[in-house]
C-alpha cells in the first residue's frame, strides 16, 4: 500500500479529483509513496510529499521506458518513489502536458496537470501578438485556461494602444490584465485566478518578467531575476530550469525559462479548437470550404483581427508541412523552385 496518505497534506501541492481516481486504478507496491516533481536537473530530480523536499531519481527499468517510448518527465507529474531508496517507480497519468517539438521534430513536456496558465508579455519589445497565438494554442488544445498578463507598461509610451490591440486581438471570452509585476497589488489582481489547490505555470519569452511575478506572488525572493537588453529587451536566462512552488494562499506556481520557440505538438483538431472564434464565424461564410482568404462575402475576414487570422493560416501551414511525406516536401520544393524561376524571369523581361 502506498504509505502516508494524507488528503489535506498534499492539497499543498495540488492533489486533486484526478490524482485520486489515478490512484484507485493502481496497484501499489509497498513502501512506497506519492510525490510531485517540483525540479528536473540532469542528475537528479526534487520531489515534494506535501511536507517536505526529496531528492529522487528515476528507476532504471522506468528511465528506459521512457526512453524507448519518446516520453520524458516534467515538472508538475505525480509519481509513486520507494519510501527507502527515493527512486521513482511509477508516474501516474497526466491529465493535460503541455509538449512543444524541438528542433529535431521530437516531443518535448514542458510541464503536467496544469489548471491556469499565465502568458506572461511585456509591453516593451517583447509584445507580439503572433506570438501570443502559439502561447494559446498550446493552452487551448491541452484545456488549460489561459490568461494573458501585460507587464512593463512603464516601458513604453505605446502602453495604452498596445492593450488595446491585444484586446481586439484576442476572443472575447479569454482574459487580459495588465499589472507591475513588481508590486504587491499584483497579487490581488491576480487573486481571482488563483484559486488554493490550483496548479497554474507562467509562460513567456526570456525577460518578460515571469521570474519577477514568481516572486511578488510567493512574497519572497525564491527565484533570480536580472535586467534585459536595451535595445530588444530581451532577457539573459536568469531562470534555467523549470520549478514548482507552493504559494501561502494555497496555489502551486510553476516559473519557466523563457522560450525562444515555440513550435507546437498539435493536430488539426487542436488547432481549430484553439481557434473557435475563426470556425465559429466560417458557418456563415458564402463558401463552405472558405479558406478564408480572397473569397467573396468571407465573414472570417470582416470580425477577426488580421494577425490572428495569419496566425491560424501560419499553424496550420506548419502543421502540414509535418505531415508531408519527403517525396511530398520534395514536389513541394520543386513548385517553390519554379514558381521562384518564373517570378525572377518576369522581372528581368519588364
Amino acid at each position: 500500500m502506498i504509505e502516508n496518505i494524507d488528503i489535506a497534506q498534499l492539497r499543498a501541492i495540488g492533489f486533486d479529483s484526478h490524482v485520486l481516481q489515478t490512484l484507485s486504478s493502481l496497484d501499489p507496491q509497498p513502501q512506497q509513496q506519492l510525490g510531485r516533481v517540483i525540479n528536473i536537473q540532469r542528475d537528479h530530480l526534487q520531489l515534494h510529499n506535501g511536507l517536505h523536499e526529496i531528492s529522487a531519481q528515476l528507476l532504471p527499468a522506468l528511465q528506459q521506458q521512457l526512453q524507448a517510448s519518446g516520453d520524458t518527465l516534467a515538472v508538475g507529474d505525480w509519481v509513486l518513489f520507494q519510501s527507502a531508496t527515493a527512486r521513482i517507480t511509477q508516474i501516474l497519468p497526466a491529465k493535460n502536458r503541455l509538449c512543444r517539438r524541438n528542433s529535431d521534430g521530437h516531443r518535448q513536456a514542458l510541464v503536467a496537470n496544469i489548471d491556469v496558465a499565465l502568458l506572461v508579455m511585456g509591453l516593451d519589445h517583447d509584445f507580439n501578438l503572433r506570438r501570443l497565438d502559439r502561447y494559446l494554442t498550446l493552452c487551448l488544445t491541452n484545456e488549460v485556461t489561459p490568461l494573458l498578463v501585460l507587464t512593463k507598461a512603464d516601458c513604453t509610451a505605446q502602453a495604452t494602444e498596445k492593450m488595446a490591440q491585444a484586446r481586439r486581438h484576442l476572443p472575447p471570452h479569454l482574459g487580459l490584465l495588465s499589472i507591475d509585476g513588481r508590486a504587491n497589488a499584483a497579487r490581488e489582481t491576480l487573486n481571482p485566478w488563483l484559486t488554493a489547490g490550483q496548479t497554474v505555470v507562467l509562460l513567456g519569452s526570456s525577460g518578460a518578467g515571469k521570474s519577477t511575478l514568481t516572486n511578488t506572488l510567493l512574497n519572497t525572493a525564491v527565484q533570480e531575476t536580472g535586467a534585459v537588453r536595451l535595445d530588444d529587451s530581451r532577457g539573459r536566462h536568469t531562470t534555467t530550469s523549470r520549478s514548482l512552488h507552493l504559494c501561502p494562499n494555497g496555489v502551486c506556481i510553476i516559473d519557466t525559462p523563457g522560450l525562444r520557440t515555440l513550435q507546437l505538438d498539435s493536430d488539426e483538431a487542436g488547432i481549430y479548437a484553439a481557434f473557435t472564434d475563426i470556425t465559429t464565424l466560417a458557418l456563415d461564410c458564402r463558401f463552405r470550404d472558405c479558406q478564408h482568404r480572397d473569397e467573396p462575402n468571407c465573414a472570417v475576414r470582416a470580425h477577426i483581427n488580421p494577425d490572428r487570422l495569419k496566425s491560424f493560416h501560419k499553424l496550420l501551414r506548419e502543421l502540414s508541412r509535418e505531415t508531408m511525406t519527403v517525396l511530398q516536401k520534395h514536389a513541394q520544393l520543386a513548385q517553390w523552385k519554379t514558381v521562384s524561376k518564373g517570378s525572377r524571369a518576369r522581372r528581368k523581361a519588364s
